[in-house]
């Protein structure tokens, strides 16, 4: 593993390299790192592929802005760091907000992107239950699981900057809005949609999305949010679903 920084847009973006092959830019979820999202997986996926592991405006070990995050400008810096890292084509898989990102580039970098895996992921409001929004009105610190802020600690001991991270992803969910059915249509690459059947996001939604983007395949795992791919919120020990998500993600990404 090789962990890195660039300068992308104002901003000091850490990344990880892993294993070799064709580019996987792996994005991860709101209030998370690389290894919360993808520590079970990672390892498994850079047997095949060259991982390319990011972590986001105010996540982990990447700087702030000053200013409010959003979709569109995780989408600008992702597409920058492939430019600077001479990567003309990659695939992406996205988790959660990640995979919203993963949207974004699909829509605005579309000559960027090979192949999509969108998880656990929504395009408008009603893809979630109306309880989430509910809890997203008024977010407190105190309600974010302690596991995410014990490992944003581990990577970077600096409480100021995990309280900057919580302020910037409860108000880009706070102030949300949707997709048009236009936009996700725009998507030409092909696109994996993955939900876990009892997940964030309806099966219904999943279905809508799979409907809109014309190369699109859907799977459907049991799990809940993050868990078929052992996130570590959701992990479920000694599940085999991780290994099998990974197994099918490279039949979609090798076919």
């Amino acid at each position: 593993m090789q962990g890195k920084y660039a300068q992308i847009n104002g901003i000091n973006m850490y990344y990880e390299v892993h294993g070799a092959g064709y580019p996987l830019v792996l994005l991860h979820g709101g209030g998370s790192t690389i290894q919360t999202n993808f520590g079970n997986i990672l390892p498994l996926l850079a047997k095949a592929h060259q991982v390319i592991a990011v972590e986001l405006q105010a996540h982990g070990r990447t700087g702030d802005r000053g200013v409010p995050s959003s979709f569109r400008q995780d989408a600008d810096d992702v597409a920058e760091l492939l430019k600077q890292l001479n990567i003309s084509k990659a695939n992406i898989l996205g988790f959660s907000n990640g995979g919203q990102t993963a949207m974004e580039i699909g829509i605005r970098y579309p000559k960027v992107v090979n192949k999509l895996i969108i998880t656990s992921a929504f395009y408008k409001k009603s893809g979630a239950p109306a309880g989430f929004w509910d809890f997203m009105s008024e977010p407190k610190f105190s309600d974010m699981p302690q596991v995410y802020k014990d490992e944003f600690l581990k990577v970077n001991n600096d409480p100021y900057a995990l309280f900057t991270m919580f302020t910037r992803d409860s108000y880009r969910m706070k102030t949300f809005t949707d997709w048009s059915d236009e936009d996700i249509k725009s998507i030409q690459a092909a696109a994996l949609i993955v939900i876990g059947d009892q997940d964030l996001p309806l099966p219904e939604h999943a279905v809508e999305m799979h409907r809109l983007i014309k190369n699109s395949r859907l799977m459907i795992l049991p799990g809940n949010h993050g868990s078929y791919m052992g996130e570590i919120l959701t992990n479920i020990p000694d599940s085999n679903i991780p290994g099998l998500f990974v197994t099918l993600v490279n039949e979609f990404l090798l076919i």
